[in-house]
């Protein structure tokens, strides 16, 4: 990997499809098996519990980053390498951005899509040039793909949207490099 520390976001809740679960469990064990460390937002709840419960059950690194007001909303996770408590969301973001090399989205709700976009512009104004992998486990993205596509075509993106995220459909092809556009 072209990567030492993956920034997970993904949901606080577990969604209705079991492969999210699967699949947010079996990132973990890649992550750790490959030495890669987790840089994630610190709950106990949800995928995020599930991919540093993975991570830390095959001996990995995990340090979770988790605003004060989440602390009971997200039960923070007192079982990982390290928790930074923070003073609030805008922090927590900035710190996970600055902790790692890459970031890999999965499943979640409208705190994952706010990080996924933020990572997206602060990328394309060349803030930083994080790695951004997209997880469409259960075709979950689908949608939000097809918007993408929609916003190029229609002119409101400066650059080619597929330029900055890769795209896979098991958490095994990230490892293998076997990603799509």
């Amino acid at each position: 990997m072209d990567f030492k520390t993956a920034a997970v976001f993904c949901g606080s809740k577990s969604g209705n499809n079991p492969l999210f679960t699967e699949h947010a469990e079996i990132l973990g064990n890649l992550l750790a098996e490959h030495g890669i460390t987790l840089v994630y937002g610190g709950g106990r709840v949800g995928l995020m519990g599930t991919v540093a419960n993975a991570v830390m059950n095959h001996s990995g690194k995990v340090i979770g980053v988790i605003p004060e007001v989440l602390l009971s909303w997200e039960q923070q996770h007192k079982g990982i390498t390290e928790l930074k408590v923070v003073s609030d969301m805008h922090v927590r973001k900035k710190m996970m951005y600055e902790l790692c090399d890459a970031a890999i989205i999965l499943p979640g709700g409208n705190g994952t899509l706010d990080e996924l976009f933020e990572l997206i512009t602060w990328n394309t104004l060349k803030i930083h040039e994080k790695k951004i992998i997209l997880l469409n486990s259960a075709g979950f993205y689908d949608p939000l793909i097809a918007h993408l596509k929609n916003m190029q075509q229609e002119g409101f993106l400066h650059e080619e949207w597929s330029l900055r995220i890769t795209i896979h459909d098991t958490p095994q092809t990230i490892f293998s490099n076997a990603g799509r556009m």
